[in-house]
């Protein structure tokens, strides 16, 4: 039986592998050029301590100067 444009069954098959492929091969370098977070190079394994979260909010300006010193000198008593 005759399908398409006289490419028949074989013709048909094939050109399925090759789009599929083709798209295995693109969905394949998007994920070489944006890898998963959990595979980042300079993440661990442990949990951050609290002063370690302290320093990273402070780093990236979530809390003020004030706010820092005065949850520092908290987490400081609390040891």
């Amino acid at each position: 039986m005759m399908m398409g444009f006289g490419m028949g069954v074989w013709g048909i098959l094939l050109m399925v592998l090759f789009w599929g492929g083709l798209v295995a091969l693109a969905v394949w370098l998007v994920g070489l050029m944006f890898p998963a977070a959990d595979k980042h190079p300079n993440a661990t394994d442990r949990p951050l301590s609290a002063e370690e979260i302290l320093k990273i909010r402070f780093a990236r300006g979530e809390i003020t100067a004030e706010e820092y010193k005065r949850i520092h000198e908290t987490l400081q008593a609390n040891q």
